[in-house]
């Protein structure tokens, strides 16, 4: 199974990995052929090549989004939740290192350079189907931990093996730094159905509503959401002169 799922690598062309022979890359200092590189040194190339999957597969797209800008904002956005949640609701007890929640985020798709971007809609047709996407997500993720040294895995495994809102109990930690990563990963989805709409892509005027109102139902539990939506999600609809306008 293992073996299967490493093939499932895209190359830059978009077929599958072929183990192609890159005899352009020579030893040379600390610079390998590529034929003697170490299974176990490969980890952060494989991971790198989320910039070539693409999302949003089944809608008509102005721009296109891959997983690493997908997973670059969604860092951005958990960071700035956790920051503002202890900036502006320092009466919480539960509270989470930015730092922390941020890196969790960059890497909650990273699996997908092994299984794709599966569209919600298909992701969520029935539990038989989630469960076994599930299933098929943590094999990937033991199979890109096997790309690399065994000193290192434990600390990637923490950011690679990510647990879901439903797995955790109400008002814990896992709570807390789930949620966070899960509303930052809407609200990135938002935000791209928001540029969309305003550039006249009415494709994606639905999922902008079913995205907040999935966004708004966190407000309760994680108060510093809504005042993001509120103080800093208006300004993503300015444009670039109007950004750079102090009197906005």
């Amino acid at each position: 199974m293992m073996d299967k799922l490493e093939k499932n690598i895209v190359n830059t062309n978009g077929t599958e990995n072929a183990g192609s022979d890159n005899s352009n890359l020579q030893e040379n200092g600390n610079i390998q052929a590529a034929g003697n590189i170490n299974k176990n040194k490969k980890f952060f190339a494989v991971v790198d090549r989320v910039r070539y999957i693409q999302r949003w597969a089944l809608m008509r797209n102005n721009e296109s989004e891959n997983v690493a800008e997908h997973s670059f904002q969604t860092a951005i956005f958990a960071h700035a939740l956790a920051t503002i949640r202890s900036v502006e609701f320092p009466e919480l007890e539960l509270q989470v290192d930015p730092n922390k929640i941020m890196a969790k985020a960059l890497f909650h798709d990273v699996s997908e350079v092994i299984t794709g971007d599966l569209p919600t809609p298909v992701k969520y047709h029935n539990p038989e189907l989630r469960k076994a996407y599930k299933d098929y997500e943590a094999l990937a993720v033991d199979t890109l931990l096997d790309f690399l040294p065994e000193s290192l895995r434990g600390n990637y495994s923490e950011l690679l093996i990510e647990k879901s809102l439903a797995d955790t109990e109400r008002g814990s930690l896992e709570y807390l730094e789930a949620g966070l990563i899960k509303v930052a990963d809407k609200l990135s989805a938002y935000i791209k159905c928001l540029y969309e709409v305003n550039q006249g892509n009415n494709e994606f005027r639905e999922a902008l509503k079913s995205t907040l109102e999935n966004i708004e139902a966190f407000y309760e539990d994680f108060p510093e959401v809504k005042v993001f939506m509120t103080n800093y999600v208006p300004a993503f609809s300015l444009s670039l002169d109007q950004l750079k306008d102090s009197e906005i």
